[in-house]
């Protein structure tokens, strides 16, 4: 890979964007993006995953430059559509994906970060949809999904005036999980993502599948999953083993199966 480097511990793998200056998402960072989640989707020693960016940003948006290449409005749509769709693999994974975002989430960049599961961020991050500024409109489902995490006012008003939140404020309207100081964060994110990869991942499958129900408001489709998915976790070793060690007042030891 060109644009991204992966390194494991614990159960947990690290992806880092490594496009300097600004981690721009180009198609190729994309698919590299595809190639690597369809990687360690099938790596069972995997149960978590942290996404971040190397430099002074997590990424400032998509790659402007590439777009002056795109010869049609057709072909800038089928540009969207397969952004939206690796969006959307990063947002249904059966494995927990965490973003540590610093310097600054913007356009495409906070599209991204929107379609993982957590996102932790430094306090003075820049989080936003800039599009409108350039004559455009967001083209990786940040119109879909920026209004589940801070309404439909709020989600307007970031987009009709370009306005970025920083970290602490992207906590304070449902944007972003936690803050912390720029220093802190990524030993922060990483603490979160080893200690969520402890978890099983039957448990985590079922977890991310369920929340994606709620996500689209099929409530009662939802909680007769939840009940099925229940018993299939309580049958599996895992589910057997959470039980005994909370019986024997010790921590657990999940095997995957």
């Amino acid at each position: 890979m060109e644009f991204l480097s992966v390194s494991k511990e614990n159960n947990a793998a690290f992806i880092k964007m490594e496009r300097p200056p600004a981690n721009a998402l180009s198609t190729a960072v994309i698919r590299e993006l595809d190639w690597q989640l369809e990687e360690l989707e099938n790596d069972k020693d995997v149960r978590a995953i942290l996404l971040f960016g190397e430099g002074r940003f997590f990424s400032a948006g998509a790659d402007i430059k590439e777009f002056t290449e795109v010869p049609s409005g057709e072909a800038f749509s089928e540009l969207a559509a397969d952004g939206q769709r690796v969006f959307e693999k990063i947002e249904s994974f059966p494995k927990p994906v965490i973003a540590a975002i610093h310097g600054a989430a913007l356009g495409g960049g906070l599209e991204l970060a929107m379609a993982c599961h957590i996102r932790l961020v430094s306090d003075n991050a820049k989080l936003g949809l800039p599009e409108l500024q350039l004559g455009l409109i967001p083209g990786f489902a940040g119109t879909q999904r920026l209004p589940r995490y801070v309404g439909a006012a709020k989600a307007a008003e970031m987009l009709f005036t370009s306005k970025p939140l920083t970290g602490k404020e992207a906590v304070q309207w449902g944007l972003a999980n936690q803050s912390y100081p720029e220093e802190d964060l990524l030993n922060e994110a990483k603490e979160m993502v080893l200690s969520i990869a402890k978890k099983s991942p039957a448990s985590l499958k079922a977890a991310i599948e369920l929340l994606q129900y709620g996500k689209d408001g099929r409530f009662y489709e939802g909680v007769k999953l939840e009940a099925k998915k229940f018993g299939e976790v309580f049958t599996t070793k895992d589910g057997q083993e959470g039980i005994r060690a909370f019986i024997e007042k010790r921590e657990p030891n999940f095997s995957g199966e």
